[in-house]
C-alpha cells in the first residue's frame, strides 16, 4: 500500500513504511484488546487522551519494526489517503515518537520490493520479546474479536442474510412458527459465518434458541440462581455499561453499527435493527439478537457512550 515502486536504496538504518493502524480511544484493531487500555497494555504503551498511530515497517535488513507515534492524526491523513489510492508519506517526526518496538502485533501483507524477507529482531537487538499478532486459528478472545470486527465491516451482508432467510421461511412459519424460526435461526447462521472472511472458525449449526429475539429479562417467578443464557448474559452486561460507564473502548462506533466488548463477548448492533452477539464459550456461533422492546433503546443508550466515552485515566 505504502511501499515504494522502485526497489529502495539499501539502508540498513531505514524504516520502510508498509502500512498503519490508529490506537486511539475510539478505534484501534479489536483483536488487540476489549479496550483501549488493554490494547495500549499489550504493547507497553501508556493510554493517552489522544491516542496513538501505529506505523508497521522492516529496516533495510528486513527486520519488523512497529513504530508508536503521539501524532494520531498524521497516521490517519496517511489511512484515509491510501483509501482513496493517493500517495502519502507517512514519515513521523522524531518529536512524535513514543516507542519503536520490535516485530508486529497485527499481520501485515505488503511488502517492499528489493527489501529482505520479514523477520523479528534478536531481543537484545529490539530491547525485548518481538510483537507477533495474537493467535486466530482457534476459537478464543482474539477471534472471536475479530468475528465481530467483521460484523462491522460488513454488517448490510450479515443483515441480508438473515433477512432472506427470514423471507425464505414464512411459508413454513405459518406451518410450524416455533420449529421454523428455529431452522430460519440456525440456517442464517450457519451462512452469515461463511462470509466473515474466516474470522469465525466453526459456524454452528445451530443458534441458542432464544437468540432469535431480542431476550426478554428474567421472568418474574424464575429461579435467580440459574445461569442465564449467553444473549441475556450480553444484554445484562451491556446494560450495565450503561449505568456504571467502562474503560474507553468498550463501547465505541463502528462503520455505522455500536460495538460493545467485554470479559468473553462481542456485542455488534443498531438502535433501528438488530444485534449480533459473539461468546467466548460458544465457539464458532454469531448468536442473532432481534429487535424487541429492550433492545433499540439499549442500543441508542450504548451509541450515546461511544460519542461521549469516558475520558482515559493513567494507570
Amino acid at each position: 500500500m505504502t511501499a515504494a515502486e522502485q526497489p529502495p536504496e539499501p539502508d540498513d538504518e531505514a524504516l520502510f513504511v508498509l502500512t498503519a493502524a490508529l490506537l486511539t480511544p475510539g478505534q484501534f484493531p479489536g483483536v488487540l484488546g476489549d479496550d483501549y487500555p488493554a490494547a495500549c497494555a499489550g504493547l507497553g504503551l501508556e493510554p493517552l487522551d489522544t491516542g496513538y498511530g501505529l506505523v508497521f515497517g522492516q529496516d533495510g535488513t528486513g527486520a519488523r519494526w512497529t513504530v508508536a507515534t503521539t501524532d494520531a492524526w498524521m497516521v490517519a491523513c496517511a489511512l484515509a489517503a491510501w483509501d482513496c489510492g493517493l500517495e502519502y508519506d507517512l514519515a513521523p517526526d522524531e518529536n512524535s515518537l513514543a516507542a519503536s518496538l520490535p516485530g508486529w502485533p497485527l499481520p501485515v501483507a505488503v511488502a517492499v520490493p528489493g527489501i529482505p524477507d520479514p523477520f523479528d529482531p534478536d531481543e537484545e537487538t529490539g530491547g525485548g520479546p518481538p510483537l507477533t499478532p495474537p493467535d486466530t486459528s482457534v476459537w478464543g478472545p482474539a477471534q472471536r474479536r475479530l468475528g465481530a470486527d467483521e460484523i462491522a465491516i460488513r454488517w448490510r451482508e450479515w443483515r441480508d442474510e438473515f433477512a432472506s432467510m427470514d423471507a425464505a421461511q414464512e411459508p413454513a412459519e405459518a406451518a410450524s412458527q416455533g420449529a421454523a424460526t428455529n431452522t430460519a435461526t440456525r440456517t442464517a447462521t450457519s451462512t452469515a459465518a461463511n462470509t466473515a472472511a474466516d474470522a469465525i472458525s466453526d459456524p454452528a449449526a445451530g443458534a441458542a434458541d432464544d437468540a432469535a429475539e431480542s431476550a426478554p429479562p428474567r421472568p418474574a417467578g424464575a429461579d435467580a440462581s440459574a445461569p442465564l443464557s449467553p444473549v441475556r448474559r450480553v444484554l445484562a452486561a451491556a446494560e450495565e455499561y450503561v449505568r456504571s460507564p467502562p474503560p474507553p473502548g468498550r463501547v465505541r462506533a463502528a462503520y455505522g453499527s455500536v460495538r460493545a466488548d467485554g470479559p468473553g463477548w462481542s456485542l455488534v448492533g443498531r438502535a433501528d435493527d438488530m444485534a449480533f452477539v459473539l461468546v467466548d464459550d460458544v465457539p464458532g456461533e454469531v448468536l442473532p439478537v432481534r429487535p424487541g422492546p429492550a433492545l433499540p433503546p439499549l442500543m441508542e443508550a450504548l451509541g450515546r457512550l461511544a460519542a461521549a466515552p469516558a475520558p482515559v485515566s493513567a494507570p
